[in-house]
């Protein structure tokens, strides 16, 4: 066996130990102690990303759940700080869910790695327009209130749409918004103009675009603009 090929029996073997043979000449005790190393580096980085997802998986499946992925995923980055980026996509494009998963586990995954992407980011605050560290986002689950005690079985009629941003003292917060504000957002975001996305808004939702629409919006532009989340 080539160093090369060697390497790879020795990476797939860490990656599915109950499923790879052991290389030759290497001890099952020595082999026990790299593979435990991998595991518990890798299960603690997700773990740490994803609390809440953590404490609601009973602790078997939650095993079961970081090896499927350890398995399967092919990460597109070697960075320990973007493992939850990679967990995520693994969880939105290769999980398979099991009799007693939460049916919210692929929201409220992405909603828990939405804090540390923001709080890694190197994005600065914008001297104009929207700001790269806020983020407008719609979820079909109550995301923001699921915990040990709430764990709802079926997603409520209206969505939750919630607004993520870093302000200027580097913290991360978190703001529940209507459904109107979330759109107002997402067409900041896109780089619209505050009175081409209100007056947009204003026709698609049937309302008169008088002087009292444009104060109401103001108001709510003030705020955010307090926040650091869009500047004028």
């Amino acid at each position: 066996m080539s160093g090369v090929d060697a390497q790879r029996a020795f990476a797939a073997r860490i990656r599915q130990p109950a499923e790879q043979s052991l290389l030759e000449g290497v001890p099952a005790e020595r082999m026990a102690v790299y593979e435990a190393l991998f595991f518990n580096n890798i299960e603690g980085f997700i773990s740490g990303a994803f609390p809440v997802l953590h404490r609601l998986i009973e602790a078997n499946r939650w095993q079961r759940l970081v090896r499927s992925f350890i398995a399967e995923h092919q990460a597109r980055t070697p960075y320990f700080l973007q493992i939850s980026q990679e967990f995520l996509a693994w969880l939105q494009q290769g999980y398979v869910a099991e009799v007693g998963d939460p049916p919210f586990i692929l929201e409220l995954a992405h909603y828990e790695w939405v804090e540390l992407a923001l709080d890694v980011s190197e994005a600065e605050l914008p001297v104009q327009g929207w700001s790269q560290l806020a983020w407008p986002l719609a979820y079909h689950w109550p995301v923001q209130r699921i915990s040990a005690d709430f764990q709802p079985s079926e997603p409520p009629a209206e969505p939750t749409c919630l607004l993520v941003w870093r302000d200027g003292q580097d913290k991360v917060r978190f703001m529940q918004i209507s459904p109107f504000a979330y759109q107002l957002a997402a067409r900041l975001q896109a780089g619209e103009t505050a009175d081409a996305a209100l007056s947009a808004l204003a026709q698609q939702h049937g309302l008169r675009a008088d002087t009292q629409y444009f104060s109401n919006a103001q108001t709510l532009l003030d705020e955010w603009q307090s926040q650091a989340v869009w500047r004028l």
